[in-house]
């Protein structure tokens, strides 16, 4: 599924309207990094909330596809987003991992980070449902 996962993301606009880059992938891990530009500000120059809950729900998402059978699909059934501080920073990763992968829901959990994987912006507590492949 990594590959067909590495595919799906390619073909995600908004991934690409954000310039939000697929930066690693495995089996129930995934990070997703986005630069910063004016764009993707709030009004105090801090990345936006909106940017940082939409890569952290893509890579919770990215990350619970690696673990559902070759063919199947994703889609968000909830996610709880706590800010912790403002996101200054050039970039933001999203660090996601599978906590539990069941036949239809899989739970995952994120966090948002500073390009250096030091400061803690953000977590993300993330459902996601498999859509099974179309016999």
């Amino acid at each position: 599924m990594i590959e067909s996962s590495k595919e799906s993301f390619g073909k995600q606009g908004f991934m690409k309207t954000l310039g939000a880059e697929l930066i690693h992938i495995e089996e129930g891990f995934v990070k997703i990094k986005c630069t910063k530009n004016e764009g993707l500000t709030q009004q105090h120059g801090f990345f936006h909330a909106g940017v940082i809950t939409s890569i952290a729900d893509s890579a919770c998402g990215y990350a619970a596809l690696t673990t559902m059978p070759e063919g199947s699909d994703v889609l968000s059934v909830e996610f709880k987003t706590n800010l912790m501080r403002p996101a200054i920073s050039d970039a933001i990763i999203a660090t996601a991992n599978v906590i539990k992968s069941g036949k239809t829901l899989v739970f995952c959990e994120a966090k948002i980070t500073d390009e250096k994987e030091e400061k803690i912006f953000a977590t993300m507590q993330a459902t996601m449902i498999s859509l099974k492949p179309k016999e």
